[in-house]
């Protein structure tokens, strides 16, 4: 008999909204636990409860995903670099929230100038389209002149928001976006910012790494919690 703690890939039934434990992802790649399923509401707020995301290209069937260790950001902890404070007071950019999710979204999935492009496919497009109109995923933008110059988006269900990408036009830009997110979140009581998988830039934007276990210890916490049903494009928007 497998032990449910044995990492194996699962097919998914794509009648029944249900998922593997995480214990069961592989190591290698690192995180993937299971195949299938589809992008609804459904699927995707059944998997972001759990800490599960979906990363896949074109050609491949919708994969699930939940990484050991997790990339996170704690809201009351974030670091703000010297230099970065300075840009912020600058008063280069304006920032708003939730007036331009098309455009953040279509922005971050355009091809950059270090390689041909992202994993958002026209399929994760509209799914994440669908759920800014269910009030679950929200964008940040930065502007310059009235020019979208970066930004980012993710999705918000208790008190965690989980990013899910962000892109640079201008200087600083998408780190400007960031910042002022996080800190809007402490202020909303926001227990945790999921980043999913470490890189340079988010570590240098005060991102940490914590074990799978703790990353789901606290994530079933702050789903509870309730909604960040604040006003966002109201409340979000600052001159910097």
């Amino acid at each position: 008999m497998t032990s449910t703690t044995e990492p194996v890939l699962t097919l998914l039934d794509p009648l029944q909204v249900e998922f593997p434990d995480t214990s069961r992802a592989l190591a290698d790649p690192d995180g993937l636990l299971a195949v299938g399923g589809d992008l609804t509401p459904e699927w995707l707020l059944a998997a972001y409860r759990r800490g599960i995301f979906p990363w896949f290209s074109d050609d491949q069937p919708v994969l699930w995903w939940s990484p050991d260790p997790r990339c996170v950001v704690i809201p009351t902890e974030l670091p703000v670099s010297r230099s970065l404070r300075k840009r912020i007071r600058r008063g280069t950019y304006s920032v708003t929230c939730d007036r331009a999710f098309e455009a953040v979204i279509d922005a971050c999935a355009a091809p950059r100038a270090d390689g041909p492009g992202t994993w958002i496919t026209d399929e994760m497009r509209e799914a994440y389209i669908t759920m800014h109109a269910l009030g679950f995923a929200h964008s940040v933008e930065v502007w310059q002149d009235d020019v979208l110059v970066g930004g980012l988006y993710g999705l918000a269900i208790g008190r965690v928001f989980f990013g899910e990408s962000m892109f640079h036009r201008a200087t600083d830009a998408s780190k400007v976006a960031f910042v002022h997110l996080v800190r809007q979140l402490a202020d909303w009581g926001c227990e945790l910012v999921d980043c999913q998988v470490s890189n340079p830039h988010l570590l240098s934007l005060g991102a940490i790494e914590i074990s799978r276990s703790e990353f789901e210890r606290r994530l079933a916490a702050g789903v509870e919690m309730p909604a960040l049903d604040n006003p966002w494009p109201e409340v979000l928007e600052y001159s910097v």
